[in-house]
Formats: structure tokens, C-alpha cells, sequence
């Protein structure tokens, strides 16, 4: 009996440990599906993120493609705009070359007319002689006329007063007819030819007064090329300089304040002074290589002082410093490459004022450096 109880409790005793074992493997299946549900969660996330990152590249992707496409068109219109500014260049250049052959023709008809009109002027002279003469040797027939008239006119009463007229004063008589006849008929050629050089000289003065036109006209134009020029010039000086209160435009001069390149009382250039001056420099350097050498024209450098003199050692008086200070800025170019020969330098101390107030507003303003593009 007792055996068999105990056979019953050992069969008995399996149970816990099979409820053991069930307990566990449920734990580790729940155990995985949690895992698992954790997995799928951050599969999920993950695939969630890689859409979203894929739809951003995609947006990038198709952004790129926008501006590449825009770039493209830029390109495009880059390449355009070359082409027509190369165009434009020849046909600049072939206008500058044809300018310069007008320019060249118009010198030598120029020189031709020149030529022409000294060649006039020396006929003229000529003429003008030739009618003096002229007009002398006729005063003398008609002197001498009257002297053989008033000769005939004594015979003539003479003869009437005898009553009796020899052969031999008869001759004298019909020869002094032919005599006069002749002076007459030669009075007449002269007086024909005193009319002719008048007209001539008439003509003469009027083909001279053609030519002084044509000079005129001639020198006008290369005028107008050198305002060209100067137009030129200061445009681009204004748009590498740019737009200052201290530097500006008057008519055909261009005003710099002497405060921005000289301290007060001195010739030395400030070291703010020299950029300024380079600009300057290389501008005119450009402009030389375009204006035709056959216009004489140079570049002037005026200086200018306020009313207040100054009298030092260096500087006596107010001419001395507005010369100094022109000399310093025309030395400065010309070691920047500028031909001395275009260069001029000029003082003119305080004697042409902008301003002829005595404030501090108009001493600053009379104190200048005036540049001016001229012809010789």
C-alpha cells in the first residue's frame, strides 16, 4: 500500500514540471512575439523613413534637373549674347578702321586745300601787284594824255590865231591825232585788263573764302572727334571712379577735390591718392590706343588753390603750390606709362574761383584738380 502511494506521488510529481516547461515556452514565445512585433515595428519605421528620404531625393533630384535645365537656358543665352557683342565688336572695329581712313583722307584734302589756298593767297599777291601797276601806268596815259591834249589844244589856238597853217604843223597835227588815237586804244586794252584782274581777283576771293570754309568745316570735325573722344573718356573715367561727391563733371572738365590726393599745404600724394590715379592712368592708357594720332590732342592738369595765401620756404605764394601740385600728378602719369607729350601741367593759385564766398564750404570747393581732354 505503502509502494503504492509512493508510485502515485513520483507520477504525480511530473505535472509541475510539465506546467514548468509549458510556462516557459509560452514566456519565450511571447517573448518572441514581442521581438518580433518590435522588428516589424522598426521595419516599418525604417521603410517609412527610406520612402520619405527617397520622395526628398526624388524632390532634390527633380530641383537639380530644374536648374540644371535653367543653367542650360543661361548658357544659352550667354553664348547669344557673345556671338552678338563678338558681331558687334567687328563691326565696331570696321567703323573705327573706316574712321580712321575718313580721318586719314580728310587730312590730306586738308593739307590739299591748305596747299591750295597758300598757292592762292601767293596768286592773289601776284594779282594784287599786277593791278597796282596797272593802275599806276594807267594814271600815267592819262597824265600824258591830257598833257598831248592840252599840247594840242595850245597848237590848235595857235594855229587858229596866225590863220595860216604850214604842211609841216598839219603833219604835226594828223600825228598827234594818230598819236592820241593810239594812247586812246591803249587806255582801252588797259582799262580791259585792270577789269579782268579785278574779276579774277573777285573770283580769287571768293575761292579763297570756299577754301576758309572748307578749312573751317574740316577743323570742325576734328573737333566734334575729339569731343567724341572726351565723351568717351570721361564716361569711362566716371564708371571706374564712381559716383563721388568729391569728383564730378563741369562741361568739358572733370573736378577732383585737392583733399583727396594732397594734404594740406603740400605736393606730396596721399598713399589714398595713387588707386585713383592708376584709374586715371590706365583709362588714358586705353583712350591713347584709340584716338588716331592725327589729332593733336593732350591731356591738361590744372591746379587750383582758395584765397588764403601761403607763404613758406617750399611754397612763396599760392602760384607755387598749385603748380607743384599739377607737376606732381603730370609726373605720376607719366610713370604710369602716359607720353609726356600728352601731358600738361598748369597753376592758376586763387584766381579762378568756383565759389567767391569766404565760408569753409567755398575754400573746399575752390581747392581742386581740374582734368581736362583737349586739343593742342
Amino acid at each position: 500500500m505503502s509502494s503504492l502511494v509512493s508510485r502515485r506521488r513520483r507520477a504525480l510529481d511530473y505535472w509541475p514540471g510539465f506546467v514548468d516547461a509549458l510556462s516557459a515556452l509560452l514566456m519565450v514565445l511571447v517573448f518572441l512575439l514581442l521581438v518580433f512585433t518590435i522588428g516589424q515595428f522598426a521595419l516599418s519605421d525604417a521603410l517609412s523613413g527610406r520612402d520619405k528620404a527617397l520622395a526628398q531625393l526624388n524632390a532634390e533630384l527633380a530641383e537639380l534637373a530644374r536648374v540644371l535645365s535653367m543653367e542650360r537656358e543661361a548658357k544659352l543665352r550667354a553664348e547669344t549674347q557673345a556671338s552678338e557683342l563678338s558681331v558687334s565688336l567687328s563691326s565696331t572695329s570696321a567703323e573705327r578702321d573706316q574712321l580712321s581712313l575718313d580721318l586719314g583722307s580728310t587730312k590730306a584734302t586738308l593739307d590739299e586745300t591748305a596747299q591750295a589756298l597758300d598757292e592762292n593767297q601767293a596768286e592773289l599777291a601776284k594779282i594784287s601787284a599786277d593791278l597796282r601797276a596797272l593802275s599806276e601806268l594807267k594814271a600815267q596815259l592819262e597824265a600824258e594824255i591830257a598833257s598831248r591834249l592840252a599840247q594840242l589844244e595850245e597848237k590848235e589856238a595857235a594855229l587858229s590865231s596866225e590863220k595860216e597853217v604850214s604842211a609841216k604843223t598839219q603833219a604835226q597835227v594828223e600825228l598827234l591825232n594818230r598819236q592820241l588815237l593810239a594812247l586812246r586804244e591803249q587806255l582801252a586794252e588797259l582799262s580791259s585788263a585792270l577789269d579782268l584782274a579785278r574779276a579774277q581777283s573777285k573770283a580769287k576771293d571768293v575761292q579763297i573764302a570756299d577754301l576758309g570754309k572748307e578749312l573751317n568745316r574740316a577743323l570742325a570735325e576734328k573737333v566734334n572727334e575729339l569731343q567724341r573722344y572726351r565723351s568717351n573718356f570721361f564716361g569711362r573715367l566716371r564708371e571706374v571712379l564712381g559716383d563721388r561727391d568729391d569728383i564730378q563733371i563741369v562741361g568739358d572738365r572733370f573736378i577732383v577735390s585737392s583733399e583727396l590726393l594732397f594734404a594740406s599745404a603740400s605736393d606730396e600724394l596721399t598713399i589714398a591718392a595713387r588707386p585713383q590715379l592708376d584709374k586715371l592712368a590706365q583709362t588714358l592708357r586705353e583712350l591713347t590706343a584709340e584716338i588716331p594720332s592725327e589729332i593733336d590732342w593732350v591731356l591738361r592738369i590744372d591746379g587750383h588753390t582758395d584765397r588764403r595765401p601761403i607763404s613758406t620756404p617750399r611754397f612763396p605764394s599760392n602760384w607755387e603750390l598749385s603748380s607743384a601740385r599739377a607737376i606732381a600728378i603730370v609726373k605720376y602719369l607719366v610713370a604710369a606709362g602716359i607720353p609726356p607729350q600728352r601731358l600738361a601741367a598748369n597753376g592758376f593759385a586763387q584766381h579762378r574761383p568756383l565759389d567767391s564766398g569766404s565760408s569753409e564750404a567755398a575754400f573746399a570747393v575752390n581747392r581742386r584738380i581740374e582734368i581736362q581732354l583737349t586739343n593742342r
